[in-house]
C-alpha cells in the first residue's frame, strides 16, 4: 500500500519504473490514477493510453514529443531538458512542460551530466512551464521556484526519507 502522498498536498504522480513489464507498469498507473492527483508516465505513450493517464513524459532517446503530439494530440506531454535549446526545440515540437534538471546531485537515476544548479534554470524560463528536477528535497524546493520553476519532481527527498508523508508535506510547504 502506497502512502497518502495526496493528503499531503503532492498533486502529480510520475509512474517510472525502468524494469517493470508493461502489465506493472499499467497496475502501478491504475494505483496512481486512483489517488486522484494528475498521473504522467514515463517513456511509455502506449502505457499512459491504456491506462488513461493524464500525460506521458519523454526523455531525449523515447519517442519524440511530436510523434507523441500527433498520436495522442490531447495527452499532456513533458520532455526531458538540460538549457535552453532543449526547451525550446521541446515547444516547438509541442511539449506541455519540461523537465529540467539534474539541477544537484543525484542518486535516483545513474549517468546524468552533473548538475546544473538553479542559473540555467532562470535562463530557460519563459517558453515552456519547467518543472526542476534532480536533487530535490524540502531545503532547496523554494530556490528552485524561486529561479523560474513552475513546480519540483521529486523521488529520493520523499521515498528516502524515514516518514515520506511527513517529507512531502514539508515539501509542499515549502514550495508555499
Amino acid at each position: 500500500m502506497l502512502p497518502d502522498l495526496r493528503a499531503a498536498g503532492v498533486d502529480g504522480f510520475q509512474v517510472r519504473a525502468k524494469g517493470a513489464t508493461t502489465a506493472a507498469m499499467l497496475e502501478l498507473t491504475a494505483r496512481a490514477l486512483e489517488a486522484g492527483a494528475t498521473v504522467v508516465v514515463n517513456d511509455r505513450l502506449d502505457v499512459a493510453l491504456a491506462a488513461g493517464a493524464h500525460g506521458v513524459h519523454l526523455g531525449a532517446d523515447d519517442l519524440p514529443v511530436a510523434a507523441a503530439r500527433r498520436i495522442a494530440g490531447d495527452l499532456l506531454i513533458g520532455a526531458t531538458c538540460r538549457d535552453v535549446d532543449d526547451v525550446r526545440r521541446a515547444a516547438r515540437a509541442g511539449a506541455d512542460y519540461a523537465g529540467f534538471g539534474p539541477l544537484f546531485a543525484t542518486t535516483s537515476k545513474a549517468g546524468l551530466p552533473a548538475p546544473l544548479g538553479v542559473a540555467p534554470l532562470t535562463d530557460a524560463a519563459g517558453d515552456l512551464p519547467l518543472v526542476g528536477i534532480g536533487g530535490i528535497d524540502a531545503a532547496r524546493a523554494a530556490a528552485v521556484i524561486g529561479a523560474g520553476a513552475h513546480g519540483v519532481a521529486v523521488i529520493g527527498g520523499i521515498w528516502r526519507q524515514p516518514d515520506p508523508v511527513q517529507a512531502a508535506k514539508e515539501l509542499v510547504q515549502a514550495l508555499g
